[in-house]
């Protein structure tokens, strides 16, 4: 009996989030904030086009690093860049791509990575490839099972109903998401946010493509806390931690 209310259940609940219209092919939200300075002028200039990741090598991205990389991961909205730089630090065997539109989250980024006067010349990391555009354009372009972990680390919410369509964790989403990992890569999403973490329990109860395991209240060991975490933890919110397992 348990299990079939169960079951019923998440069928209501499937049905429900079908209805939601899928997120259109359209960026919502800011690219650029406050005027750009000369110096993230430059960066964006002259450092960005010799760290970002051309669509021609995105549908081979072995090759794109110019070493074999043990695994591949992608960050999906890296912020500042504080979880990508700790990444690639951590782990210089793999390759990171690393995904943000917001150009002054970029310049932050590549002012920890270049030297200012050699934004021209400076080397850039060899495990790092940034794509400067939608997410979702670039996980239609990876091949299938090429990605070890993919990271969705506080995200924007999108709090009110009438912008669910609009969230990166979406039941049109998943299918792309699942993709472009391999069997046993794993997902993770984190939120401060009380109506996301509600959503995303809702949505991954209505799919089959990640095991689905409970939220964890403690902060995984995978690099510093973000910017939009410390000031989540600073507030007094709370945040959950998934970890999804491809199937």
């Amino acid at each position: 009996m348990g299990a079939a209310r169960l079951g019923t259940r998440a069928e209501v609940g499937l049905s429900r989030l079908k209805q939601i219209k899928p997120p259109p092919d359209r960026l919502y939200g800011r690219v650029r904030g406050h005027k750009l300075r000369a110096r993230q002028e430059r960066l964006l200039a002259l450092a960005l086009p010799r760290l970002a990741l051309t669509p021609e090598e995105a549908a081979d991205p072995a090759r794109a690093f110019g070493f074999a990389p043990r695994e591949i991961a992608l960050e999906i909205g890296f912020g500042s860049g504080e979880h990508s730089l700790a990444h690639i630090a951590a782990h210089p065997a793999s390759g990171l791509i690393a995904c943000e539109v917001f150009e002054n989250g970029i310049c932050s980024l590549l002012s920890r990575l270049i030297p200012d006067g050699a934004e021209a010349t400076a080397p850039a990391p060899p495990n790092l490839r940034l794509w400067p555009g939608d997410a979702r354009a670039l996980l239609r372009i990876l091949p299938a099972a090429c990605l070890g972990a993919i990271f969705l680390l506080f995200p924007d919410p999108w709090p009110k109903a009438r912008h669910a369509k609009r969230r990166f964790v979406h039941p049109i989403l998943l299918p792309l998401i699942a993709r472009a990992l391999r069997p046993g890569g794993e997902w993770r999403v984190a939120s401060d946010d009380p109506v996301y973490q509600d959503w995303v329990r809702e949505v991954m109860a209505c799919q089959e493509f990640f095991a689905n395991e409970p939220a964890a209240t403690r902060r995984p060991a995978y690099g510093p806390a973000t910017r939009y975490e410390a000031k989540a933890l600073s507030e007094g919110r709370s945040p959950l931690y998934w970890r999804f397992l491809r199937r």
